[in-house]
């Protein structure tokens, strides 16, 4: 994507901090809701909001629409114009912004719904439909049609015209979440998952000792740059030690998606800015696909299925040997969260890869309005390749600090719900993302219950169904502190 100006990336940030939707005074009296408030008791969340208040209900709980910055919900020409980033995110979706192409994106609970700033064509789940007003910025915030958002995510939307309150309804879940217990188990050919609650840059060192990893030849280490400037990605100071002692080089492709590190001369600069350079074997990183993408087969999966069945990673890894995934583990905005098996797919993918995954094999070019289940699935594919390519020389390490709902590739993430727990590692890539997982689930009624959302409002765990299945590992495994 071009690189936009400063003004410009400075207004699109401030669009995407809070995302608006409007929809017709005239349109929404009690008869005309999509769900009356009657039916709102059986509903899992109930979100309200007033005209001209700079606050909202979730489940009666108040909080601020817009933190800090007072933004309220307005009429406006016969029309309400409500802030959806907080409703959205409220229920454990997301909005992203892309400032190039002026789209939308709104996912929740594996649907997407894309819009065009000016067009009156929107997209649920890559099918064309019809809006009756066209998204607009105001202000420097996008305004979206409310009627089409809560129809095409099932949603319920009711308009009080006497206290000029709009209540959004999301129903209870009728499946009942995995919870964490079953998988550990004392099966001694079952992996081995290490753990330590600290996170230091001794524990780090310590627990990739533990793994008796020997790496050969040229290695690389491949953790997220992080996008500027405030996202959550692994800083020097903590992963310095182990790089060094790997004589490692720092990896990383282009993002596909705009941003700071979408071409390799920005993404450069992050990764100076970012102080990565200085710790990477003979002082700089490797941004892998500089020159291009590299095809590797997907290898036959153990249960004769595979969504993809070749990966485009940058062109560079193959000059690297061994491999070590040093991933932060938290949330994300598509895949639910992010851990070893999304850095070793989309981490390693190109600009061109990215999409392909993304997009369950169906684009080069757009990651937007693929399958979610096929993306997921796509993941798991994509990283057993990159696990052939290297021949089975990799180790994966997991960093559980700073556990936000939002991705590194976010540069302005929610600030964590959930306290640090520790850093993981493993032989085993699908053992390792779901002893964190288990870790988190263990608080899913504490202060892990809006991470807990997101993974289920993207599927999350179909990532590790599909890796089971086609043979890149297991989901049951031995847990072992070093501490």
């Amino acid at each position: 994507m071009k690189t936009l100006n400063a003004k410009r990336l400075i207004a699109f940030a401030v669009a995407v901090a809070v995302i608006c939707l409007g929809f017709g005074l005239y349109a929404w009296h009690s008869g005309r809701a999509v769900m009356d408030t009657a039916q709102a008791a059986d509903a899992g969340t109930v979100i309200k909001l007033q005209i001209g208040s700079p606050t909202m209900t979730v489940n009666g709980e108040e909080q601020e629409i817009d933190p800090g910055r007072g933004t309220v919900p307005i009429a406006q020409n016969e029309r309400t114009l409500l802030p959806i980033r907080a409703v959205i995110e409220a229920l454990g979706g997301s909005v992203t912004w892309d400032g190039e192409t002026q789209t939308v994106m709104l996912a929740y609970k594996g649907d997407i719904i894309t819009m065009v700033i000016g067009s009156t064509t929107a997209y649920i789940n890559e099918e064309a439909q019809t809006l009756d007003v066209a998204p607009v910025v105001i202000d420097e915030r996008t305004m979206l049609p409310i009627r089409f958002v809560a129809e095409g995510f099932k949603l319920g939307v009711d308009w009080d015209g006497e206290t000029q309150t709009v209540t959004v309804t999301a129903p209870a879940s009728s499946e009942e979440t995995e919870t964490s217990s079953s998988n550990q188990t004392p099966d001694a050919d079952a992996p081995t998952v290490y753990m330590t609650t600290e996170i230091t840059p001794e524990a780090l060192v310590a627990i990739y000792e533990k793994l008796g990893f020997e790496p050969q030849g040229n290695v690389a280490v491949k953790m997220s740059t992080g996008e500027p400037p405030n996202s959550n990605y692994l800083r020097p100071e903590l992963i310095g030690d182990l790089v060094k002692k790997v004589d490692g080089t720092i990896v990383e492709c282009n993002t596909a998606y705009g941003g700071s590190r979408s071409n390799t001369a920005m993404h450069k600069q992050v990764i100076e800015d970012h102080g990565l350079n200085a710790i990477s074997k003979n002082g700089v990183a490797d941004i892998m696909d500089e020159d291009g993408s590299l095809v590797i087969p997907v290898p036959t999966p153990k249960n004769g299925k595979s969504t993809i069945t070749e990966d485009y990673v940058g062109a560079h890894l193959a000059n690297y040997d061994s491999l070590i995934s040093l991933a932060h583990f938290k949330g994300h905005a598509m895949a639910g969260y992010g851990g070893a098996i999304k850095n070793m797919s989309i981490g390693i993918g190109s600009t061109e890869g990215k999409c392909y995954i993304h997009s369950g094999g169906q684009s080069h070019t757009s990651p937007w309005g693929g399958d979610q289940d096929k993306f997921l699935e796509s993941m798991g594919d994509a990283t057993s390749a990159v696990v052939n390519q290297f021949d089975g020389r990799v180790v994966y390490i997991n960093v559980m600090n700073r556990l936000s709902v939002d991705c590194d590739c976010d540069g302005n993430p929610s600030e964590p719900d959930m306290h640090d727990i520790g850093i993981l590692a493993s032989y085993d890539p699908v053992a390792l993302d779901q002893a964190c997982l288990d870790l988190i689930y263990a608080q899913k009624d504490g202060d892990g219950k809006s991470l807990v959302q997101r993974i289920e409002s993207r599927n999350g765990l179909h990532t590790l169904e599909h890796a089971e299945e086609i043979g890149l590992g297991s989901r049951t495994y031995n847990l072992v502190s070093i501490d």
